[in-house]
């Protein structure tokens, strides 16, 4: 098995430059690099990670944590993330949480103990054992997709970044207003996620906008999964003067509001006009197709890792909070004709931000 050594010899070059360029720990000249790169080449060398791990104490592996294997849109995030650390030459370690507080922290804490550089971790409604087990170890952690504020007694903030919610959300139920339609229902997510507070906050926005008034009885939580989904949209669609139209909050919520209206006979949008919070691989391909907002999700991914790494390389910075735009992706489950356009979509991007720099908070 061929050596640092080896392949010093075998590019004309001192170990120490060899070691440089592995680790990026000095500028060395192009060709030099290349001599290098193409001795390792040869010579099908493999740095020993462990044993530089020791030296640098670093191991060049971020540790996730998201629950991928029961959301798909964290599943386009994880894409996002693994793209991100292999661009920078880390390796990643994934661990599902399933958004319950206990095993969230049990977790977080295999994945440090791992000896990962960072954490970037999709929090949970009740993220307080996580936060006192971050501080009280100072692992380095960017937060994604859901918020989280901090006690102000905390030893040190968090970087964040998530997407749009609330405008976003205001648009969909503006949008349905703008097709006549007066009482529209939402399939809320879990209590206590910063994703289900902001929209809310959007949907009352969406409907002042329009000159609705709030009415309680047309929040349902689903709790961000599709079983309690099913139950949210069976308790609308039960009441006395039902929607005639209803916004989810996820994608996971969708597959549950269609199942109930299936199981009901109803169909979109004769019978109830709908519109979800993300899009995702198959939307299209519903009958009909689905009007949604589209969330930059492998963006968000790899934000993530660039707000971990910012954060390794410079541990003193402030806290920062990114916020990505979304776009509203029209089709034809809001009621509307097939759009004109030769995809049969229209996309329109919520922000005139670029979606590569975000909103800084």
């Amino acid at each position: 098995m061929a050596t640092m050594v080896d392949v010093a010899a075998h590019a004309g070059v001192s170990v120490a430059t060899v070691s440089h360029v592995l680790n990026d720990t000095r500028p060395v000249l192009p060709h030099t690099r290349q001599a290098v790169l193409d001795a390792i080449d040869a010579l099908g060398y493999t740095p020993n990670t462990l044993a530089r791990s020791l030296v640098t104490a670093r191991t060049r592996s971020i540790g996730l944590a998201v629950s991928a294997i029961s959301n798909p849109y964290f599943t386009e995030i994880l894409q996002g993330v693994e793209a991100g650390a292999l661009e920078h030459g880390y390796g990643l370690l994934l661990a599902d949480p399933h958004d319950d507080p206990q095993h969230e922290r049990k977790v977080v804490q295999l994945l440090h103990e791992r000896r990962v550089d960072g954490l970037i971790v999709a929090p949970s409604a009740d993220p307080d054992a996580l936060l006192r087990y971050l501080g009280q170890h100072h692992v380095p952690t960017v937060f994604l997709d859901r918020l989280v504020e901090a006690p102000a007694d905390h030893p040190f903030r968090f970087d964040q970044v998530c997407a749009e919610n609330a405008e976003p959300m205001a648009r969909l139920v503006g949008h349905l207003a703008e097709r006549g339609h007066r009482r529209i229902g939402l399939v809320a997510g879990l209590p206590g996620l910063s994703t289900t507070n902001e929209r809310i906050s959007g949907y009352r926005h969406g409907l002042a906008g329009a000159g609705l008034p709030y009415d309680e009885r047309l929040v349902a939580h689903g709790d961000s999964e599709a079983t309690a989904a099913e139950r949210a949209t069976d308790a609308l669609l039960s009441l006395a003067s039902p929607p005639t139209a209803m916004v989810t909050g996820n994608n996971a919520m969708t597959i549950g509001a269609l199942r109930t209206l299936r199981e009901r006979g109803l169909s979109v949008p004769d019978d109830l006009a709908l519109c979800c919070f993300d899009d995702f691989a198959w939307a299209d391909l519903f009958a009909p197709r689905l009007t949604a907002i589209s969330q930059p999700s492998k963006e968000i991914g790899a934000q993530a890792v660039r707000l971990l790494l910012e954060r390794l390389a410079a541990p003193d910075h402030p806290a920062r909070t990114v916020r990505l735009p979304c776009a509203f992706v029209h089709r034809t489950s809001c009621g509307c004709a097939e759009p004109p356009r030769t995809s049969g979509t229209s996309r329109t991007d919520l922000s005139q931000k670029s979606p590569a720099k975000g909103t800084l908070l």
